[in-house]
């Protein structure tokens, strides 16, 4: 693949106010889909802030489509979701991710990262990977399983099924779903009560319930980056991006 990289501009918003950094993907015609310099660039907002909470959201209709298969061959897609889910969960401040609509692919996997993971009842999570030959990466082989266990976990990476917003707050896969209406003012309530608690208590608990529920996450992600190298380089990707483009099923064969 080609390492040409291009400036994010404003396909990312980041901004800062009341000691709240907001990070908003910025690409709503494309379902706020991704790739390495946006996802570099969120990871450079979450290192560098001296704000009390970080929260990422969405522009429109989605919180993060996947990666831009547009823009596939440029590469770094993966390195970048890795740095980002590494920066999120390392964080010395809480990390909200306030899904406002889908997250498939890496975008599921930066959702599901944050410390509080709340969503529009609009909003589902997808394993997307499977359905164009590929496997969870960004730690999603992990952050599923570390949440709903290995047979839930199987069923969302093997079968490429949404999970509702409602579904996924019932089951434990993230902290809260709320209906239009409620939306907008229970996000800001969370957003408000974590910058005005005790940050420093928040780093220490953040890192002890981190190291409890994801340790080996960078042997994870470092398996995910080997195995995505290899399904990269296969028939059944080459096939699943073409179908994935031209809107048909794809047909797998395995190679």
């Amino acid at each position: 693949m080609s390492t040409h990289e291009h400036d994010p501009g404003d396909e990312i918003v980041v901004s800062t106010k009341d000691d709240v950094l907001t990070i908003t993907l910025n690409r709503p015609d494309a379902l706020n889909a991704v790739d390495g310099p946006i996802l570099q660039a969120a990871a450079d907002a979450v290192e560098q802030t001296t704000a009390r909470v970080v929260v990422i959201t969405g522009t429109g209709r989605a919180f993060c489509a996947g990666a831009d298969l547009h823009r596939i061959q440029q590469g770094g897609t993966q390195a970048g979701g890795n740095r980002l889910v590494r920066t999120m969960l390392s964080a010395p401040r809480p990390v909200v991710a306030a899904v406002n609509g889908p997250a498939a692919g890496i975008g599921s996997s930066v959702a599901l990262a944050a410390d509080l993971t709340v969503a529009h009842e609009s909003a589902y999570f997808l394993q997307a990977f499977v359905n164009i030959g590929l496997m969870p990466d960004g730690g999603g082989t992990q952050l599923v399983a570390a949440s709903l266990g290995r047979a839930r976990a199987h069923r969302m990476a093997l079968l490429g099924e949404r999970l509702p917003a409602e579904e996924a707050a019932r089951l434990g896969l993230i902290e809260q779903c709320w209906s239009d209406g409620e939306y907008a003012d229970g996000l800001a309530a969370l957003v408000e009560r974590l910058a005005a608690g005790p940050t420093l208590a928040y780093a220490e608990t953040k890192a002890a319930l981190n190291a409890a529920t994801l340790a080996g996450l960078d042997a994870t992600l470092d398996r995910e980056m080997a195995g995505q190298d290899r399904l990269g380089a296969s028939k059944d990707f080459e096939e699943g991006v073409a179908a994935f483009l031209a809107k048909r099923p794809a047909t797998f064969e395995g190679r």
